[in-house]
């Protein structure tokens, strides 16, 4: 991460990476990736049908019937999203704050991007009104807005959008004729899956929505690029496979071998791979949760963490303080907090949120350790937030914020 200009800190080019899961890789995922690697002499060009098929029946389990036909892999979402808006064409809606990765690979293409606000209750799906009136306002200023991405389960802000809100936006966006593209990263990383109910937009508008899934969220280390994605079964849906399988082709845009072997065995969902996600889930939901009452504790805001591996914190109630340090804006606050918390803590600018904003992502992964001893120790602990090292990094987190607490409450007191 690093500032495209001096003054004003300019656009922002270079975005954070997905949270990782700060976890020792699987020896099932490994041997796997190392037996295709060893027997990779080059194979077919095409996608391994084991990878689609393995997606098939993922995508199946979670009430989305599937046929290897309508879907697709690359390495990474991101990939996905440049050919799939390429194929649609048109100017794309997201919401504000989201992925830091959506409206890059939208403007490569020489595509317009328009942010639209969240509810108060959530991030990752716009506001069905707004959506309207961003809609109308673009197209009577000449516009084509043809696409609206959205996220169920939301980086950065690690909320899951009620069904309800889940369902009016996309009947907005039906409404105004758009194309749906669902980013399903999260969904499996939900932290109380028996309480929160998080609903695919596909299972509403199956006719209009393309989900995509990048592995790096619940299954693969982000080195491993692969990710999914699943078209609607109909004949604008095969349509849109068809064009986006071209632009793919085109772009080079293949999971490498030993990559699409990992991330078929990961999409299978075996008694490894299960239980490494529920407990991985686990661990970073308790560590998030640590975490949020810590940002709370000290005055800032943060909406509670309901899937992921991070949280999303408005430093906006320090701000008095902040700026005794020269802190006046989300680039300048990224850079106070990765400097003192020594971890990179990306800046909500990053996600579309105003630079003005003093917003920021933290993630959960850096408090489990710095070596896989200490992290493996988090995984069979059944207190891991009594271990050492995690309390270190939370009390390291709880200094630095709750000395700018301190900070702001002498400065009330002063005047």
């Amino acid at each position: 991460m690093r500032r495209t200009d001096q003054e004003g800190h300019g656009p922002v080019r270079f975005g954070p990476p997905l949270p990782g899961h700060g976890l020792p890789l699987l020896p099932g995922l490994t041997a796997v990736l190392a037996e295709a690697a060893a027997h990779d002499g080059g194979g077919a060009l095409g996608p391994a049908p084991a990878l689609l098929d393995a997606a098939c029946g993922y995508f199946g389990r979670r009430g989305l019937p599937t046929e290897p036909g309508s879907v697709a892999a690359a390495p990474g979402a991101p990939a996905l999203l440049v050919a799939i808006t390429a194929a649609l064409g048109g100017d794309v809606l997201i919401p504000r704050p989201c992925p830091a990765w959506w409206a890059p690979q939208v403007r490569a293409l020489g595509r317009s991007v328009y942010h639209v606000a969240t509810t108060a209750e959530c991030g990752g799906v716009p506001d069905p009104y707004a959506l309207l009136e961003t809609v109308r306002r673009v197209r009577a200023e000449g516009g084509d807005p043809r696409l609206l991405v959205l996220a169920p389960a939301d980086d950065p802000t690690a909320t899951v959008a009620p069904p309800e809100v889940v369902h009016e936006t996309v009947e907005a966006a039906a409404a105004a004729g758009l194309h749906l593209v669902s980013d399903e990263t999260w969904r499996d990383t939900v932290h109380q899956p028996h309480e929160t109910v998080l609903v695919s937009p596909a299972e509403m508008l199956p006719d209009r929505v393309t989900v995509v899934t990048d592995l790096a969220g619940p299954h693969l280390p982000a080195g491993w690029p692969a990710a999914v994605t699943r078209f609607p079964a109909t004949a604008q849906g095969a349509g849109l496979h068809a064009h986006v399988l071209d632009v793919l082709t085109a772009l080079g845009a293949r999971v490498a071998a030993p990559v699409a072997a990992a991330a078929a065995y990961a999409l299978d969902e075996g008694a490894e791979i299960a239980g490494r996600l529920a407990a991985g889930t686990a661990l970073h939901a308790r560590v998030a949760a640590a975490a949020h009452r810590v940002v709370v504790g000290a005055g800032a805001l943060s909406r509670p963490p309901r899937a992921g591996r991070h949280l999303y914190a408005d430093l906006g109630p320090l701000r008095a303080a902040l700026g005794a340090h020269g802190v006046g804006d989300a680039q300048d606050l990224e850079d106070f907090l990765t400097a003192r918390l020594g971890t990179p803590v990306p800046g909500g600018h990053r996600f579309g949120d105003e630079l003005a904003a003093l917003r920021v992502r933290l993630s959960t992964g850096p408090f489990l350790g710095a070596t896989d001893e200490e992290r493996s120790a988090c995984l069979a602990s059944p207190q891991p937030l009594e271990l050492p090292h995690v309390q270190a990094a939370l009390g390291l987190l709880g200094v630095v914020l709750g000395d700018l607490r301190a900070d702001a409450r002498r400065g009330e007191a002063s005047r």
